[in-house]
């Protein structure tokens, strides 16, 4: 008998490809995705990933070799219309303006909507008839869509604002979806419902799926092949033969000027009293009474949603409602004449919201010296003191090779080390890390994690950290602080 040949055997194939990308890689191509097959891209940071999962899209120009397409069962030939690419560095880039102020600030949503900016909700962007068919309304219901309807887009958390995304993607019914880091920010709940959507997704339509990450998700049924990349060097094999490969110890250094500072500390870092927050008639934050001490290490934990980041928002005087609440900051009561920079001047601060706040030519040195200034961004010469301070932390996170790289052009991985450096320049007094360790590698959240338990064994200093994984946090944390989703009459 003679065997059956696949009319369609592949959805895309790489043959000898090489391309103009900023990575530079000459490494050839060669790759094939069978129909059928769905895909894990791993890869440590600043590995290739994204340059890989960019070639598949034809994003850049071709230098040598070729990539052919096959895209039945679709209508339309165009590779724009067939594969669709959602990465974690589109996090509210759909928005307009400052989000990282603007997520906070009810007057200025009101002020943006005077001048007649539509500042659209949910549900007016999704309803279930967007999706189409059975399939689709499988998934609008499993990502919990619904219960986001009457939100605006503009004041929901990284978590929703994640599930938002993935389900206003899938309306365009891809031949081919390629998410990046899909778990990133989501609580265990969200991920397994997550996890859930590409299961359906993979079983029950004709989307073929990839899913690029530096974090290997727990659950992989329905996937077929792990596709690691390495500096160039890509191999594939399937699902069943895949093994993580080791993770080196870290080997980061405390600077030495952290070791021996000794600032007066007040004995009450943080006290909260009954804070109430709440937008457009929603309670983001009910009743939340908070005291954290001197030296203390608090872990901050909560479903997305829960108002974990609406939280340090008022710490750090990001967000204006803070003003009316019962507040004392290093023995300071807020609103009482105090400056948004006298308040910064203790903390050292990273959040997801800041990964997009950078979008100005600047260079690295000059994003990490800005922590030592609370700008987004050096707008004079960095002088020779400040360069004292920042290239010991530089060196300690391991991106002084990148220094003199534009913020814009290094991959996302070694964007959150550089922001993360830039919470440590000012050896600040409070240390608040929401979601620290968002799309980095095993490597550099052992790396970052060692520096934060030393940093901590310090003597006056004070750590909130935020994270949805039990094992992201250093085991100095002491106190935990749970919040929940306000209950709405």
């Amino acid at each position: 008998m003679t065997p059956t040949t696949l009319l369609h055997p592949y959805i895309f194939r790489m043959n000898q490809l090489t391309v103009n990308s900023p990575s530079r890689s000459d490494i050839p191509i060669n790759l094939e995705m069978a129909t059928g097959e769905h895909w894990i891209v791993y890869g440590n940071n600043a590995s290739g990933k994204t340059t890989l999962l960019k070639a598949i899209m034809s994003s850049y120009r071709i230098t040598g070799g070729s990539i052919v397409y096959d895209f039945y069962p679709a209508t339309s030939s165009r590779t724009s219309d067939n594969i669709v690419y959602l990465s974690f560095h589109d996090q509210y880039s759909c928005l307009a303006g400052n989000l990282y102020q603007l997520r906070w600030n009810q007057g200025l949503m009101s002020q943006m909507e005077a001048e007649g900016h539509h500042l659209p909700t949910v549900g007016q962007v999704l309803t279930p008839t967007s999706f189409g068919d059975n399939v689709g309304q499988q998934l609008y219901e499993a990502l919990g869509i619904a219960s986001l309807s009457d939100k605006l887009i503009l004041s929901l958390s990284s978590g929703e604002f994640r599930l938002f995304q993935i389900a206003k993607i899938l309306i365009k019914h891809p031949r081919l979806l390629i998410l990046e880091n899909p778990f990133a920010g989501l609580d265990t709940s969200n991920r397994q419902i997550v996890a859930h959507m590409l299961r359906t997704l993979m079983q029950a339509s004709a989307i073929q799926l990839i899913v690029a990450t530096c974090r290997m998700p727990h659950e992989m049924d329905g996937f077929t092949h792990v596709v690691t990349v390495d500096h160039g060097t890509i191999t594939k094999c399937p699902v069943k033969e895949f093994h993580l490969p080791p993770t080196p110890t870290p080997e980061g250094q405390l600077p030495s000027h952290v070791r021996t500072s000794g600032e007066k500390v007040p004995d009450i870092i943080l006290k909260m009293n009954h804070v109430d927050i709440s937008y457009n008639g929603h309670a983001l934050l009910r009743n939340v009474c908070w005291e954290v001490k001197k030296g203390e290490k608090w872990a901050l934990v909560g479903s997305n949603g829960s108002g974990k980041s609406t939280l340090l928002s008022i710490i750090c005087a990001d967000n204006p409602q803070g003003y009316a609440c019962d507040i004392t900051l290093f023995g300071r009561r807020r609103g009482t004449g105090e400056s948004i920079w006298d308040i910064k001047k203790g903390i050292g601060y990273v959040c997801p919201e800041m990964f997009r706040s950078y979008h100005r030519p600047f260079n690295v040195e000059a994003i990490v010296a800005s922590g030592l200034y609370d700008t987004a961004g050096m707008y004079k010469k960095i002088s020779a003191q400040d360069m004292k301070l920042i290239t010991p932390w530089m060196e300690a996170f391991h991106i002084e090779n990148l220094r003199h790289k534009l913020f814009t052009e290094i991959s996302d991985g070694e964007k959150r080390m550089v922001l993360l450096t830039r919470a440590f320049v000012k050896n600040p007094l409070l240390l608040i890390l929401d979601e620290p360790f968002h799309g980095l590698d095993a490597n550099n959240r052992n790396l970052a994690r060692s520096i934060i338990e030393d940093f901590c064994r310090q003597p006056g200093k004070t750590l909130i950290m935020v994270s949805h994984y039990d094992d992201d946090f250093p085991s100095c944390i002491q106190h935990r602080k749970i919040l929940h989703k306000p209950i709405h009459p």
